[in-house]
């Protein structure tokens, strides 16, 4: 545990886990979207819907997906700002099982788009969180180290091609996950790194053949 943890994260109020969690919540979704928010459903589970008002966790969220770190002002006036940038959202709770007590469901739309981001995360306390679902992939991405979430053609090799890609920039992956619906299909994987890849990495990777998305998110 660092000192970080301890102390709690430099942050807007009341609540590390339900205000700066939520901001940080909102914010991985925003990274992972990477394209216009044009429409945001925001569902809260458990303790998350309990305190909505009260610690800010509505406002938090909103703030997350204009890109707000967690100390920014202006997550008090997020929903407001929401409307001056043209982003529609709205605010629901939901009943979810099996799940940690402050958790949210994320879907964002873009009206260019055939195929958007629905993300399940939660607020596990220090202002520390997880990505636990990524368009109905179970996952776990925590944003506390840089990562890359990166789509692709699911092909013998791919993988390994994705991993030479990295290792040729010295890079060193610290943990990775691999999933696919079907075989076949689109893989996808997470990989978390001890070093920040710079921008001839990421180029590399979206020009490579057969991959579809890269999507790179730092520190958070």
């Amino acid at each position: 545990m660092s000192i970080f943890e301890i102390m709690g994260p430099a942050m807007i109020g009341p609540s590390s886990s339900h205000t700066a969690g939520a901001a940080r919540i909102g914010r991985m979704a925003r990274l992972l979207f990477a394209d216009k928010i044009d429409r945001a459903v925001v569902k809260l589970h458990g303790s998350f819907a309990d305190t909505a008002v009260g610690h800010g966790t509505d406002r938090a969220i909103i703030g997350g997906l204009l890109g707000f770190l967690p100390d920014d002002q202006r997550l008090r006036s997020s929903f407001e700002l929401a409307e001056t940038e043209g982003m529609e959202f709205s605010i629901e709770e939901v009943k979810l099982r099996e799940v940690h007590p402050n958790t949210a469901q994320i879907i964002l739309y873009n009206k260019g788009k055939t195929k958007n981001l629905e993300i399940a995360a939660s607020s596990i306390g220090g202002g520390r969180i997880k990505v636990t679902e990524i368009n109905g992939s179970t996952v776990e991405l925590t944003g506390r180290m840089p990562t890359f979430w990166i789509l692709h053609q699911d092909r013998p090799g791919e993988v390994g091609i994705i991993t030479s890609i990295l290792g040729s920039y010295k890079i060193n992956i610290a943990f990775m996950q691999v999933y696919r619906n079907r075989k076949g299909d689109i893989g996808s994987c997470i990989i978390e790194m001890d070093n920040q890849p710079n921008q001839d990495v990421i180029t590399k990777l979206e020009n490579s053949e057969n991959i579809l998305q890269v999507r790179y998110l730092p520190r958070i």
